[in-house]
């Protein structure tokens, strides 16, 4: 994935959104239902009825990009509420483009402390 800038916000949209929408459709769901400015600089994170595929739009301050990811296994990991933001921090965005249940990562390996 490409790097963000520091600062920038993470939306996913809760529910389900129709995957054959574009920058508009996406930016107006953006503007609308998630209360939020497309062109802030934040991502948002929209997921399919399948759960196999999510969109991420950004304005990158140049342009709006628009991103798309299907697994060829398993679901992404979504909330489930109907409606209404979730917001997430970079490292989660990675995990769930990952297919990993960002939620609740486990720690495979704990330090511990010398005494």
């Amino acid at each position: 994935m490409i790097g963000l800038p520091v600062g920038t916000r993470v939306w996913l949209a809760a529910g389900l959104t129709d995957m054959r929408r574009g920058f508009d459709g996406l930016a107006a769901l953006a503007q609308g239902a998630l209360a939020q400015d497309p062109f802030s600089g934040h991502v948002f994170v929209f997921r399919g009825r399948r759960g196999d595929i999510v969109k991420l739009l950004w304005w990158d301050g140049q342009g709006m990009c628009l991103f798309a990811k299907r697994l060829e296994k398993g679901r992404f990991v979504w909330p489930q509420a109907d409606a209404g933001a979730v917001s997430l921090t970079p490292a989660q965005l990675s995990m769930l483009l990952e297919g990993i249940d960002w939620r609740m990562p486990v720690r495979t390996w704990q330090p511990t402390l010398a005494a």
